[in-house]
């Protein structure tokens, strides 16, 4: 199964050790995690100015995602699908490599439920997810 992470999530996942690191651990062992440049240079970003990480430590993270991750060729979506526009970066990136599910925790990706078959879960939902089968 092919799963893109959300830069909240991905933030969550390394920073703290609670559900979004369970499911991140799981996918990255399980299955095939999908990412792309806009998600990590957000992902970068806000962890060096908003969290005010370490710059070298922010680095490690985006270079092990770049190592261990599926890189997406995105092109813009061609409408506007959320109403962050931001947010329609995730779903190119998802729709670039074929994901599964988009794992997010922005209520305005959450609130779309689908794109274009993609279903856009919460770190919590995504075992019910698996366990469905998709």
């Amino acid at each position: 199964m092919k799963v893109l992470f959300d830069t909240n999530v991905l933030i969550a996942a390394f920073l703290t050790r609670g559900l979004s690191n369970e499911v991140f651990e799981h996918c990255l062992s399980e299955h095939t995690i999908c990412t792309s440049e806009w998600i990590l240079d957000e992902l970068e970003g806000n962890l060096k100015g908003k969290l005010k990480f370490p710059p070298a430590k922010a680095e490690n993270i985006v270079l092990f995602l770049r190592k261990n991750t599926l890189m997406a060729a995105t092109r813009p979506l061609k409408e506007k699908a959320c109403r962050d526009p931001d947010d329609d970066n995730v779903l190119s990136a998802a729709l670039a490599v074929e994901a599964d599910c988009i794992i997010s925790g922005d209520g305005d990706l959450l609130t779309l439920q689908k794109f274009r078959g993609i279903r856009i879960i919460s770190p919590s939902g995504f075992w019910e997810f698996e366990a469905k089968g998709r």
